[in-house]
C-alpha cells in the first residue's frame, strides 16, 4: 500500500515542540511505547500495516495511520521527517525495518530510535547511522537476570557498568547514618534515596538515619550493587 489509509492533520513544521513522536510499528514493543507516551502527554502519530492494530489503537494515540512505512511517499505525505523523535519499533520484518530507517536517514529526520531484533539487524541499523538501537528484549532479559539472581527489587543499566537499583536496607544500618555505615566506602555504592516507615522517598545525606526494612535507591557498578544488596 503506497498510500495512507488515514491522513495526518496536518504537515508539522520544522519549529515544532519537542513533545512529539511518530511511532512506526505498532507491535507489543511500539504500541507499548506510544501508549504510554500518549498517556504521559506526548502527542504520538502511530503508523502500522495492519488495519487491526490501527483499529484497536483508535481513540487511545493521538493519531494512528495505516500505511506502509517502506514508501517515501507515504512518509512525506505524514510528515514524519518532520517530527522531533521517531521510533521505528519494527521487529519481525527485518527488510521493512532496514528500508524505513533508511529512508527516514535520506529524509533528514532528526532524532531516530529504532528496535533490533539480533546482534546482526543493530549492526545493520547502526551502519545507517542510527544512533538509538534498541535491543528490548536483550535488555529485558539481562535485568531480570539480575533481579532473579540477587536481592535487588529493581535494577535499570545506565551504562556497561553504572546501575541504579531498588533494595532493602541490610539490617546492620539499621539505626545508623549513612555516614556512620560508610555504605560508599566500605560497598562501593551510593545511597541517593531512602523510603522510611512515612512511605515517602527521601533524598539521601550523610546525616540520614535508615531504619530496618527501609527501602534504598542505590547507584553504582554492577557487582558492588549485586553484592550489597544482597546483603538485605
Amino acid at each position: 500500500m503506497d498510500n495512507p489509509t488515514h491522513f495526518f492533520s496536518r504537515r508539522r513544521p520544522r519549529d515544532t515542540s519537542a513533545h512529539a513522536v511518530a511511532v512506526i510499528g505498532l507491535g507489543r514493543f511500539g504500541g507499548a511505547l506510544a501508549t504510554e507516551l500518549t498517556r504521559s502527554g506526548t502527542e504520538v502519530l502511530g503508523i502500522d500495516t495492519d488495519e487491526d492494530i490501527v483499529q484497536s489503537l483508535n481513540g487511545v494515540l493521538t493519531h494512528v495511520v495505516r500505511a506502509d512505512s517502506t514508501k517515501q511517499a507515504a512518509l512525506e505525505q505524514l510528515g514524519v521527517a518532520d517530527f522531533d523523535r521517531v521510533v521505528v519499533g519494527i521487529g519481525s520484518d527485518i527488510q521493512a525495518s532496514i528500508l524505513t530507517t533508511s529512508l527516514l536517514k535520506r529524509m533528514g529526520a532528526r532524532s531516530i530510535w529504532a528496535k533490533a531484533i539480533s546482534e546482526q539487524h543493530g549492526l545493520i541499523l547502526e551502519q545507517l547511522g542510527i544512533e538509538h538501537v534498541i535491543f528490548p528484549e536483550a535488555d529485558m532479559g539481562r535485568r531480570i537476570a539480575h533481579l532473579v539472581r540477587g536481592a535487588m527489587l529493581d535494577y535499570v543499566e545506565f551504562d556497561r557498568d553504572l546501575v541504579v537499583a531498588k533494595t532493602v536496607a541490610p539490617r546492620e544500618m539499621s539505626g545508623l547514618t549513612l555516614e556512620q555505615s560508610a555504605v560508599r566506602r566500605r560497598f562501593g555504592v551510593t545511597v541517593v534515596k531512602i523510603k522510611g516507615s512515612d512511605g515517602e522517598w527521601h533524598a539521601a545525606g550523610a546525616s540520614s538515619v535508615v531504619g530496618e526494612g527501609d527501602l534504598l535507591i542505590v547507584i553504582g557498578p554492577v557487582e558492588k550493587t549485586e553484592r550489597f544488596a544482597a546483603l538485605a
